[in-house]
């Protein structure tokens, strides 16, 4: 999936200035409507998540709500593209292996 998004380390810096005005601890200023965007804001955010934890999805929520308010979207966003992974009875999400718990 990178391959298809290849940004340069100026362009990730400019993005992230772009959308995370108050920072990269911040909240996100609006969920950007370009998929090369999107990609590079995801990275970073899911950076919050721990490897290998089990988060229920009302955990998964909570932290995205600080981040943006339309937070199923950006959740949507990292099952469709594999930055997070989702039980088959949609119970349990997590960052990485399963395996890893």
């Amino acid at each position: 999936m990178e391959e298809r998004f290849h940004v340069t380390e100026t362009e990730r810096e400019k993005v992230l200035k772009n959308y995370f005005r108050k920072g990269l601890d911040g909240p996100l200023d609006t969920f950007p409507s370009k998929e090369k965007r999107k990609f590079v804001i995801a990275q970073e955010i899911i950076k919050r998540f721990e490897v290998g934890k089990m988060y229920k999805e009302k955990e998964i929520n909570e932290i995205l709500i600080e981040i943006y308010p339309d937070f199923a979207t950006i959740r949507r966003f990292f099952i469709d593209y594999g930055f997070m992974n989702r039980s088959d009875d949609g119970m349990e999400y997590w960052v990485g292996n399963k395996e890893v718990r």
